[in-house]
Formats: C-alpha cells, sequence, structure tokens
C-alpha cells in the first residue's frame, strides 16, 4: 500500500480532535501576550495528537512537521497583519509609542524646574514627593533623609529624577 495512505489511515478520531484542536488554541493564543491557557492546553492537545499518532519515530516526526508548517504560516499572517494589514488598523494593537524624549526630563520645560523652591509632602528616604506652588512632583533628596514639610529646592534634573537640596 501507498506510505502517505499508510499514515493518513493511521489517525485515530481522539488523534484527530487533539490536532485540531491544539491547532485552532495555539491560532487563538497568537492574539494574545504571554503563554495562557490556550497556548498551554494547544501545546499539550498537539503533544497528545503527536503521541496517539505516532506507531513510530518517523511518523512522529511527520507529525510534527505537519504541526508546525500550519502553525509558522498562520503566525506570518498574523504577525504581517499585526504590522501592515487589518489587524494592524484595529484596536487591538498598540499604536502609541515611546520616544527618547519622553522617558527623560532634559527638555527646556523640564529645566526651568532647576531652582524652584517647594515643600515635602513626604519624607524623603532618598526619594518622595514634593509640592512646588501646587504642582506634586516626584523628587529625590541629593543628600540623606529630608523629613516631611522641610523646605527644598530643586537642584538639577537627571534622567527622570528630580534632585533636590534641603533648604
Amino acid at each position: 500500500m501507498d506510505p502517505v495512505m499508510d499514515y493518513i489511515m493511521g489517525w485515530s478520531t481522539p488523534a484527530l480532535i487533539c490536532l485540531i484542536a491544539g491547532l485552532i488554541l495555539m491560532v487563538c493564543e497568537m492574539f494574545t501576550p504571554g503563554m495562557g491557557i490556550p497556548g498551554i492546553l494547544g501545546g499539550l492537545c498537539l503533544l497528545g495528537a503527536i503521541v496517539l499518532r505516532a506507531d513510530s519515530l518517523t511518523t512522529a516526526l511527520i507529525t510534527l512537521i505537519l504541526i508546525l508548517l500550519p502553525l509558522m504560516i498562520a503566525a506570518g499572517i498574523i504577525f504581517r497583519s499585526f504590522s501592515k494589514g487589518i489587524l494592524a488598523r484595529s484596536k487591538i494593537v498598540l499604536k502609541d509609542s515611546i520616544d527618547g524624549e519622553s522617558t527623560s526630563l532634559g527638555d527646556k520645560d523640564a529645566q526651568r524646574l532647576i531652582g524652584l523652591e517647594g515643600e515635602c509632602v513626604t519624607a524623603l528616604r532618598p526619594v518622595g514627593a514634593g509640592d512646588f506652588g501646587g504642582r506634586r512632583l516626584d523628587i529625590v533628596s541629593e543628600g540623606g533623609f529630608i523629613q516631611k514639610g522641610a523646605k527644598v529646592r530643586i537642584t538639577a534634573i537627571d534622567g527622570v529624577r528630580i534632585m533636590v537640596k534641603e533648604i
């Protein structure tokens, strides 16, 4: 008999159910971040399909290849669609981005804070909060501990840290 037909006829109903359910769950997992329940269950179903179908090492490898091939094609289509296709225009893809300026307080507006005087809203150990003319800011002490209510002056901006010194 033909080896292809032998392989096809060797599939049992439970093995086919595991294969189909595993493929569906793995494709669903591609739409969710992280390795969640669909991915774990899908992986277990696909492993079960390989074990249930394998009557030799050759059939196990063929089954593995037949599982990986559609998963790679589906992943390619889905990830391409996330970047350029219909999914890229949907609400599930984040459109906001963080650039270098948004993670630093080094721009001109932030530099204007230097020299402002305010009051510690919390104790600085060495991090805490301060009130500068009604504007609450997260601040870092240049020295050590500064008590709540102490008067401070902004001395420097270091990345996203606002450095203060007690007056």
